[in-house]
Formats: C-alpha cells, structure tokens, sequence
C-alpha cells in the first residue's frame, strides 16, 4: 500500500483525525509539563548529588524547608498577590468601562498606550524603574520630592517601599492585559439591557452594579485565578530589583528562594521541595476561591 495512500486515509478518518491532530499538544503536555513535574515530585524526597547519583531521604527535605527565610517568602508573595489583585481587578475594569463608552475620545490610542506596557520585557522596564527610584539625589523621583521639600528615599532598602516597587511594576505590565478581557467582556454584553434600565429611569451606578458587574462575573474569575497565580510565581520583579539578596530578606519570593537553593547552592532536591509546596498553596488558593465564587455547584444547585 502506498504510505501516501494511508496518511491520506488517516487524516480524512473520522476516527483517527482527531487524534492525529491533538497528537502534537499531548505530547507536548508530556514532555514539557507532566514529565517535569513527576521529576520535581520524586526528586524533592532525594539528596541529588549529580544528574545520576541521587539518593532518598524521606522528608527530611520538607523538614529543612520550614524555616524563617520559607516564611518571608511566603509572607512577600502573599502581600504581593493581594495589593495586586487590589489594583488589577477595579482599575483595568474602570479603564474597560471608560474605553468601552462611545462618549469617550481617543479610544484606540488609549488602548494602546494602556497596553502597550504589557510588551514590555520586565527586566527592561525593571531597570527603567530602578533607575527612576534610584537612592541618589538626582534620581527621578528623589528629585522631585526634594522639589517638594521631602528628604531623599532609599527605596529598595525598605521592606514596604521594596514591596511597593514590585507591586508598580507588576500592575503597571499586567493592567492592559486585564483590561483588554474585561473590553471582550463588556462588548458582549446585550446593549438591550442598558436600553431598558435606562426606560426604567436606573442611574450610571445601577446600571454598572446590577448589569456590568454580574455579566463581567466569569472574567473577574478567570482574572482573579491568573493574578493569584502570577503573584505566588513571581520572580523577574523582584530579581531585577536586587540582584543578590538583601538583609531581612527583602525582596525574597518563593520562586527565588528555590532559584536560591536550587541553582545557586545546588540542592536541588531542596528547590524540588519547594516547588512542590508553592504548587500546593498555589492549588489550595485557587479552589477555595473557586469554591466560594460557586464554580463547583450543578446547574440544578
């Protein structure tokens, strides 16, 4: 049988089609996401001394990851994510609704100009704030507070301002992205129901609280699942801001204290263990939330 016969056979078949066609995403879930994260469980019960000799050693990595630098990690991730999911669920959903009126003009250029930041590799854009927020008099903002009288900042010195440069520079890159979802939203939302609120003689505050908010209920969801996701993975903002680490362990987040151990210390069955907790508190975050949002009831609930 010609072989060119057969996989013409094949991909018209309605049986094996599908399969042929999903065959490419399959294996790559395989490869690049299941395989790794079965190594990352083993290894994190293993002392892994080279790429071949490894040996097991029970819990003890897990008992060695509870100490006061895990904790502060966990604590900057943690007020991290909710400072950001505080400015990247309300203000991309204001700037949606303002870009969304016909009333408004310029729209298209402040899509784009709102957007534009989430292009924008975080290392560059880290390094423009680092400069901006630099510990010297002639630094951007330095120099205008000594304008307004106020005595120069260390800004990366500081724990809260630290966090306060991390949590700028994650909400100024992710706002249009969210903003851009909450835009979709928004036009597919029946234009009757504004018409017939506005008959029934209902305000601006009525209308976005009793029509625009429920009907954006699902993206605020799916945005509110990413921000939580992004805010315990995040790495870039706080490496592009203090490259070594810091006293009082400024700066240090979960996915850094792994890079720390993993790769600069080599223990990787250590950084493994990590790993493995950060995907559980990750996990357990995101299904209680989804559980309180009702996600998990029947239609008929």
């Amino acid at each position: 049988m010609n072989p060119r016969f057969g996989l013409k056979k094949a991909l018209y078949s309605e049986k094996l089609a599908p399969y042929l066609f999903v065959s490419p995403f399959i294996l790559a879930f395989l490869v690049f996401f299941l395989y790794p994260a079965c190594s990352t469980a083993i290894m994190s019960f293993q002392e892994v001394q080279g790429l071949n000799s490894s040996n097991f050693i029970g819990l003890d990595n897990y008992k060695r990851l509870f100490d006061v630098h895990f904790y502060n990690a966990l604590k900057t991730n943690t007020i991290y994510t909710i400072l950001s999911l505080m400015l990247l669920i309300p203000v991309p959903i204001l700037f949606a609704v303002l870009l969304n009126s016909k009333l408004t003009k310029g729209r298209t250029f402040f899509k784009s100009v709102i957007f534009i930041p989430a292009l924008t590799s975080v290392i560059v854009a880290g390094v423009s704030f680092r400069l901006m927020f630099g510990e010297s008099d002639t630094a951007l903002i330095n120099a205008v507070l000594g304008k307004l009288g106020i005595p120069p900042q260390n800004w990366m010195l500081n724990y809260g301002t630290g966090m306060m440069l991390m949590v700028i520079l994650g909400t100024w890159r992710a706002a249009g992205i969210n903003m851009v979802y909450y835009l979709a939203g928004l036009q597919s939302i029946p234009e009757e129901l504004y018409e017939s609120a506005e008959i029934d003689g209902a305000s601006g505050w009525t209308k976005f609280s009793s029509i625009t908010l429920p009907l954006l209920k699902p993206i605020v969801i799916y945005t509110l699942t990413i921000g939580i996701f992004e805010g315990y993975r995040m790495f870039g903002e706080s490496y592009v801001f203090w490259n070594e680490g810091m006293p009082g362990d400024i700066g240090l987040t979960i996915v850094r204290y792994i890079y720390q151990q993993a790769f600069q210390r080599n223990d990787l069955g250590m950084g493994s263990a990590i790993g493995i907790v950060l995907l559980t508190i990750v996990l357990a975050i995101n299904l209680i939330q989804l559980k309180l949002f009702g996600l998990f009831k029947k239609d008929g609930d």
